[in-house]
């Protein structure tokens, strides 16, 4: 049994390296055995929960990491960070930890992933953090919010989870919620990651068109993966 102090997203990787990678264990069957593997750290689940994302995001915001999936993910976080403008959004926002890091900085935030026990989870997280985070289930495609009613909408590793149709209808959500910025941050992989779910690739070409697609001003670059600016 992995202790409370060891608890942290490189758990993640551990088990995509050791065990689905080799076909151990089915990309299907990830999930389930990630929860299992946290919550059998405690009697009371939460608490369990609260220690993971308390080192995870110490290991991101203090980069004491040096290798691991804490490691790569930490520069991301950092660039989402110095882009945000006002009130923000983060589309897809699994754990919530860019939007947690967010919420620490000032910035009033609300965050949106399509699986109910997952935004359920940071709503009470984010509480016990002292780090207000609005939580919602909500599909990312179709988001329930007026137009214009955020300055930022951030998708940060989520349009590799989806086809190219979808991408697109979440990118035009974005420009439709968003009063400033738009930011879409996607890793570059020689093939898509089944493990994480990935059904799709993309380079710096792909990023350019899609800026092209919006009909406004926007950056493409290289960072830990490519980035899509969108500003209105």
């Amino acid at each position: 049994m992995i202790t409370l102090d060891r608890l942290d997203n490189d758990l993640a990787g551990w088990l995509a390296r050791t065990l689905v990678a080799p076909g151990v264990l089915s990309p299907e069957a990830f999930e389930a055995a990630f929860v299992a593997v946290v919550t059998a750290a405690a009697d009371d689940p939460d608490e369990a929960w609260l220690a993971f994302y308390r080192n995870t995001l110490g290991a991101l915001e203090t980069r004491a990491r040096v290798s691991g999936t804490c490691a790569e993910i930490a520069p991301v976080h950092e660039r989402a960070a110095g882009l945000a403008i006002g009130d923000v959004v983060e589309l897809g926002c699994c754990f919530g930890f860019l939007s947690l890091r967010l919420a620490a900085a000032g910035h009033r935030v609300t965050a949106l992933d399509l699986v109910p026990g997952t935004a359920a989870l940071l709503a009470r997280m984010s509480r016990r953090l002292g780090r207000p985070v609005h939580a919602m289930a909500a599909d990312a495609t179709a988001v329930p919010l007026a137009s214009r009613s955020a300055d930022t909408l951030f998708a940060v590793h989520l349009l590799e989870h989806l086809p190219p149709r979808a991408g697109q209808q979440v990118l035009a959500e974005m420009l439709r919620v968003a009063r400033q910025r738009v930011v879409v941050a996607v890793p570059f992989e020689d093939e898509p990651d089944r493990t994480w779910g990935h059904v799709r690739r993309f380079d710096l070409a792909d990023l350019h068109t899609l800026g092209h697609t919006t009909g406004r001003p926007f950056t493409v670059a290289e960072h830990h993966g490519g980035w899509l600016v969108v500003d209105l």
